[in-house]
């Protein structure tokens, strides 16, 4: 029990900290190694209107522990820190597979949509249900649609 008490708490400061980027970055257009290419966060310039339906992605047969996810994207990770090319999307999502109202999905590197969505875009995901790294559980997307085309 202690272990899963603690394994929460972790997940919970990964998200707050996931979140914290997303509303804290800015301000500079310029990329750096700790604010620029691996993180983006919503800009003032960014006015242009986003679709508000995304089609729906749907589970394979036949794979266990498949869900799916539809929300707004609050959180991406572009350059995924262990290097194989992955993106991580924090969806606010009722589905509430990783945290109460928050979704993680995990892209691998051949299914990334180009270009890749911001926070504020809508995306759908389905995949197994699986622990990622720091523990917490997330959608390993098999199948996703991004809003607009994306």
């Amino acid at each position: 029990m202690e272990g899963n008490l603690l394994r929460q708490a972790i997940v919970g400061i990964v998200a707050l900290a996931l979140a914290s980027a997303a509303w804290g970055c800015g301000g500079s257009s310029e990329p750096t190694a700790s604010s620029g290419k691996d993180r983006q966060a919503p800009s003032a310039s960014d006015q242009k209107p986003r679709p508000r339906t995304v089609a729906p992605s749907h589970c394979p047969d036949g794979v266990p522990d498949c869900a799916t996810t539809e929300g707004e994207i609050l959180y991406v990770e572009r350059v995924d820190p262990d290097g194989d090319g992955d993106a991580h999307f924090v969806v606010i999502d009722s589905q509430s597979i990783t945290l109460p109202g928050l979704t993680a999905i995990d892209v691998r590197k051949g299914l990334r949509p180009h270009p890749l969505p911001g926070p504020g875009d809508l995306i759908s995901a389905a995949g197994p249900v699986q622990t990622g790294s720091y523990g917490q559980s997330q959608i390993h997307a098999l199948e996703i649609h991004v809003a607009g085309g994306g």
